[in-house]
């Protein structure tokens, strides 16, 4: 048994760690559990959880509110806001075209400057605190289906400043920012919502093209960094970059220097699923070196993987230090960004988009 470990207040440490959706447009019972006895982290809101500003301000509210009774610790709200087709707020929020559009723009900073701006205004109206962008992939060529409109620019040089310019401005409003998908997937054949995509490029190649937005988010100050699920063989041939420890704590930590919390994208994915499974895939992305979970849609695989990592942790076979330096980050990010949080004003939420209603 690991020394030194309070098992009274492992659970709820324990889902500090973990990202998760939720069923429907309220707070429901099985993320009331997920908070009041694990401890959970964050929630990311999808389509299903959206029907209007006034009811995501009401379930953002509902949300805070449980996590600081049960836990006196704010949650990671999160949406996936790129604009586009991959943009959960939907009219009246302010739509925005995707970010290969921005890159097309006569004046792509400013574009981009005004997108974060008016993104992180009226998510922060609502209650939200992290959007899950930019996305700093590079294509080559014409990118795979799941990614078309979502890029940038085919020029690592270009993608490196938009994207930077979105963390800059998303962050100085108050949204966390979490550039995607490390260590890029411009390369990928494949969707891997359904199979494990492989990247056969040369290292160098990689360094060159792939790397370098990841490196000016990093150096911009990103708060988060997402996973890919796909196989890179010149950086590691046996495992998927989310599984990666190679790829995640020695090219992005070691190498890039990033030191804040590591996000894995959906667990739920085919390209994992399909695999190690949820649970596994869950416990090997932490010991690759993630730090923040993420599982949108089952919850109770959610609660298997906590309760995996659990018995873990009680067994010594993941160390206590390992687990507390992702603790550690988690809460410097929060402490930072969520210590003075904007009080939600619905009044102010239906006064801004013209809401009507109880």
């Amino acid at each position: 048994m690991n020394p030194s470990l309070d098992l009274d207040s492992l659970n709820t440490r324990i889902g500090r760690l973990f990202m998760v959706g939720i069923p429907g447009p309220d707070l429901d019972p099985g993320t009331e559990d997920l908070i009041r006895n694990w401890g959970l982290g964050g929630v990311i809101l999808f389509s299903r959880n959206i029907e209007d500003p006034v009811q995501v301000a009401r379930l953002c509210k509902d949300l805070q509110k449980m996590s600081l009774r049960h836990n006196e610790i704010p949650l990671f709200l999160a949406v996936d806001q790129e604009g586009g087709r991959v943009a959960r707020l939907r009219a009246p929020f302010r739509e925005f075209p995707g970010q290969s559009a921005l890159g097309d723009a006569d004046d792509p900073v400013k574009e981009a400057r005004e997108f974060a701006r008016v993104t992180a205004a009226e998510m922060q109206m609502v209650g939200l605190n992290m959007d899950l962008t930019p996305v700093l992939d590079v294509p080559r060529g014409s990118p795979e289906k799941h990614l078309r409109g979502r890029t940038f620019s085919e020029d690592p040089g270009q993608v490196a400043l938009l994207g930077r310019t979105v963390i800059r401005e998303l962050q100085k409003n108050g949204i966390m920012a979490v550039g995607k998908h490390f260590p890029g997937l411009g390369g990928a054949d494949r969707d891997p919502h359904k199979k494990l995509p492989l990247i056969p490029l040369p290292r160098e190649a990689m360094e060159a093209v792939d790397i370098p937005p990841f490196k000016a988010a990093v150096d911009a100050g990103v708060t988060g960094i997402m996973s890919s699920h796909a196989l890179y063989p010149s950086l590691d041939p046996e495992k998927p970059a989310t599984l990666s420890s190679r790829i995640l704590h020695g090219l992005l930590r070691d190498g890039l220097g990033f030191q804040g919390p590591i996000i894995t994208d959906d667990l739920e994915m085919g390209a994992i699923s399909r695999g190690s499974g949820v649970v596994d895939g869950a416990v090997e992305a932490f010991q690759a070196g993630a730090d923040i979970l993420l599982i949108c849609a089952d919850q109770q695989q959610v609660v298997k993987s906590m309760e995996r990592l659990r018995t873990m942790l009680i067994t010594g076979e993941i160390e206590l230090k390992r687990f507390r330096e992702s603790l550690d980050r988690i809460a410097e990010v929060k402490e930072r960004f969520l210590k003075r949080r904007r009080i939600v004003s619905i009044s102010e939420v239906k006064e801004y988009f013209g809401e009507k209603g109880p």
